[in-house]
């Protein structure tokens, strides 16, 4: 879902045109329940780069009726000269809510998504057609009380196949968190207490255009340690997105 128009950076500019979207995406097989996410994203070039931010939230998930989670990414990225080389800067944080033991309850357990601040460099390349490139970005990442001095790794891709009918498109970031998972209690009844310090997460997207606004398709999540979920974890979604 995010970032996603970083890869269309090149294209953008030369048509100085702007990209909105929204996606409708119905997550199946989760540890909670299948539920629903909605994701608005934005893309501006400018003379000196671009600015994309997305939107998501989720309704319906752990107990909770309406929207359980708000999160949401800004970025921005400066051409340096007329190089494929950008620096670039970017926000992420939100909050949410769930019910214990995924039962409707009057009251549920707030929680926060720790601010995070990141800079870096992003190097771009696409075919001289536009019919496929990437984004790849190495960031500097600061995990707002929780980890000062960490990183993160970030790709982006996309290609069109079947003159632009279909398309598959993705992100994955790699980066540094330091993570608690209790696995287990002692049999004196203590917690047994397992660290993780690395988060990796992939959504890749393969979408149906039936024109130049409406497609169809799926994205699946993998993930790994990420969520307040330790371990490898896979998560199909079936969705439609409109661009304006």
């Amino acid at each position: 879902m995010k970032k996603l128009a970083l890869a269309l950076s090149v294209i953008l500019l030369t048509l100085g045109a702007n990209a909105q979207n929204i996606q409708t995406l119905y997550h199946l097989g989760s540890s909670s329940g299948n539920f629903l996410t909605t994701t608005v994203e934005m893309f501006k070039p400018d003379k000196h780069g671009s600015t994309f931010f997305f939107i998501d939230m989720n309704y319906d998930e752990a107990g909770v009726k309406g929207v359980d989670m708000a999160y949401w990414e800004i970025s921005h990225s400066w051409t340096i000269a007329k190089s494929p080389f950008a620096a670039h800067i970017e926000y992420n944080g939100g909050f949410g809510q769930f019910m214990p033991n995924n039962k409707y309850q009057d009251n549920g357990i707030a929680y926060t998504i720790n601010d995070a601040y990141l800079g870096g460099v992003e190097y771009s390349w696409n075919a001289k057609d536009f019919s496929k490139g990437f984004t790849f970005e190495t960031l500097y990442k600061n995990i707002r009380g929780k980890t000062n001095a960490s990183f993160q790794l970030t790709g982006v891709w996309y290609v069109n196949f079947l003159k632009n009918k279909l398309k598959f498109d993705g992100f994955a970031d790699f980066w540094k968190e330091t993570n608690s998972y209790q696995i287990g209690t002692t049999t004196a009844g203590a917690p047994i207490i397992e660290v993780s310090k690395f988060t990796f997460l992939t959504e890749p997207q393969l979408w149906y255009n039936f024109n130049g606004h409406f497609a169809a398709g799926s994205e699946v999540r993998f993930r790994w340690n990420f969520g307040g979920l330790q371990g490898f974890a896979v998560q199909p979604t079936v969705a439609a997105k409109y661009t304006f």
